[in-house]
């Protein structure tokens, strides 16, 4: 396993608690979603992984080796496991785009060419090539967030980790970014760990999910196995994504045949419209059939 979390817990100094006795796993090249409202452990949860925060209790694993928390063993963490805020500003900081995102590596003690190399690379790869000599605080919000990717990207990362990567965008800026992500994922075989609580962005970019609620790990599965359990999602007081509501709706109040692993994307839902249409159309010609030998 990539990462292992074995028994963690975290009590911040005010006595909150906000991580109780969690434990799961992340396999090297997965899209990881961890799901929960305001208030249930995810942002907590994702500082652990690449030392921001240490465990009140429990340990946290990398490579099957537990974390240390010295300052060179910290420093090798952080290059190997990028991370990136919600909020953008709390991570850009430099006078333009291209020394912002230079930054990293030229801390690494990379040479020049090579960090204008690796500059010139990840802007182009986030698309934010034309920007390099702006000033990030005259960027959009969606923009900021590409640029605090670059900088990240230019460590070269194994595992990217983001903090409610499409809060407060709009919807096209959030599709790019999803978009960006998977592409980051499938070809370049980044692992992808995210906090979020926008439940119709999860079944278009994770593989598995695991929600939490009040610092506890309720459940964890395939977002189709856990998105078809309604009671349970409402019991985190969460939703379902809208498409799969809809299934839901039908299902109960209209007793139309839906399959029992309802459908979460626009892709999914028509797949299933069609399968429906294609039972009344044989259930049509079944009934047509029995007119004519009554007949």
């Amino acid at each position: 396993m990539l990462f292992r979390l074995e028994n963690l817990s975290h009590q911040y100094s005010d006595g909150t608690l906000a991580l109780d006795n969690v434990s799961l796993s992340f396999a090297k090249g997965e899209r990881i979603a961890i799901l929960g409202t305001n208030g249930s452990g995810k942002t907590t949860l994702l500082h652990h992984l690449n030392g921001i925060l240490k465990p009140t209790a429990g340990k946290v694993y990398f490579e099957d080796k537990p974390l240390e928390y010295d300052s060179k063993s910290l420093l090798d963490l952080r290059r190997r496991v990028g991370f990136i805020f919600q909020d953008p500003n709390d991570q850009l900081f430099a006078p333009t785009v291209k020394q912002d995102v230079a930054f990293g590596p030229l801390n690494l003690g990379q040479p020049a060419d090579q960090v204008k190399k690796l500059v010139d690379e990840t802007l182009g790869l986030v698309g934010m090539a034309e920007y390099a000599e702006k000033p990030p605080h005259f960027l959009s919000l969606g923009q900021k967030k590409r640029v605090a990717l670059a900088g990240v990207l230019a460590m070269q990362p194994e595992v990217l980790i983001m903090d409610e990567p499409t809060s407060n965008l709009d919807p096209r800026a959030a599709s790019e970014i999803l978009h960006l992500l998977l592409h980051l994922n499938t070809k370049y075989g980044l692992t992808l760990i995210l906090a979020t609580h926008d439940v119709d962005m999860v079944p278009l970019f994770a593989k598995k999910l695991f929600i939490l609620s009040k610092g506890k790990l309720v459940t964890e599965g395939s977002p189709k196995e856990l998105f078809s359990n309604a009671d349970l999602i409402r019991d985190v007081n969460l939703r379902s994504p809208r498409i799969t509501h809809l299934f839901e709706v039908l299902k109960k109040e209209n007793n139309l045949p839906v399959d029992n692993q309802l459908p979460l994307t626009i892709s999914e839902a028509r797949k299933e419209i069609l399968r429906l249409l294609n039972l009344e159309d044989a259930g049509k010609d079944r009934g047509e059939g029995e007119s004519h030998e009554r007949d």
